[in-house]
């Protein structure tokens, strides 16, 4: 991915002063700012489809432990991370190429108290600032949308990763029918989206050396949700915390063309678990 790619896409995700506008938004739902829990900050650091159900599904199947140090590669604003660090134990190192968004995920991983055991550094998933064999797990979730060079992505999270370690994959591929409607969530516009297919997804990790233990196809499971979510948004309004404080006033479309993707088989959600032998 191209360096002006790099910036339009860091563009796309900035949102100057998040970590307040975030505290904003969770002060407006109620919650004490001051004595938030992991569960507070759901509605908005899980961001990907599904939220955090999605990532506890996929750090189950994965077999996550206390022993393990997992690098999360698009960590965000440190969901998932977080949800790992105290749900599993986990020792975790999360990775974005939005340096806001890496402000924002320590910022909040320090007020829930988790800050000891999880650091964001941002940097780009083409070329990782750690050295070989340094993690038992690579986990990344809704990322490779934005990476043209996936095959450069999935090249540097084997070198990373131990022998017999993990990658653990939850991402957006390419449909059968067509190209994707814009807005979505991770491009306002087709320069910054790089979709794989299925079949493209699975020959790149296999040509890399992985061994895919588990693949799983949970893109009914996503239309489901986005539907509940639409829902629930006619019949309640939109809640103060949630997607749209990270991507602004643009959400509502992006919803909207989502669950038309979803609904015309142009964008599929796939789980992942392949080994390193």
């Amino acid at each position: 991915m191209a360096d002006s790619t790099d910036s339009r896409v860091e563009e796309h995700y900035t949102h100057r002063d998040l970590a307040a506008a975030i505290f904003e938004a969770l002060a407006a739902a109620g919650k004490n700012v001051n004595n938030l829990t992991l569960q507070d900050l759901a509605p908005v650091d899980e961001f990907h489809v599904r939220g955090q159900e999605a990532t506890a599904e996929l750090a189950r199947a994965a077999r996550l432990d206390a022993t393990m140090h997992v690098l999360d590669v698009g960590s965000g604003v440190g969901g998932p991370s977080r949800y790992l660090a105290a749900e599993f134990g986990c020792r975790v190192t999360g990775l974005d190429l939005t340096e806001e968004y890496c402000r924002t995920a320590q910022v909040l991983a320090d007020r829930i108290g988790l800050g000891n055991r999880i650091l964001y550094r941002q940097g780009n998933a083409l070329n990782m600032p750690f050295d070989a064999e340094s993690f038992e797990v690579a986990w990344t979730q809704h990322t490779a949308m934005n990476i043209e060079d996936k095959s450069s992505m999935y090249s540097e999270m084997w070198r990373v990763v131990k022998r017999g370690g993990l990658i653990a994959i939850y991402d957006i591929l390419a449909g059968d029918s067509g190209p994707v409607h814009f807005p979505v969530p991770w491009a306002r516009e087709p320069s910054i989206s790089f979709l794989a297919t299925p079949d493209e997804l699975h020959d790149l990790l296999e040509e890399v050396g992985f061994e895919i233990l588990r693949w799983r196809d949970t893109t009914d499971l996503g239309r489901e949700w986005f539907r509940a979510m639409r829902r629930r948004i006619q019949e309640e309004g939109a809640a103060p915390l949630g997607f749209h404080v990270l991507l602004g006033p643009d959400f509502q479309t992006m919803t909207q063309n989502m669950i038309r993707n979803l609904d015309e088989n142009r964008i599929a959600l796939i789980e992942v678990l392949a080994r390193k032998p």
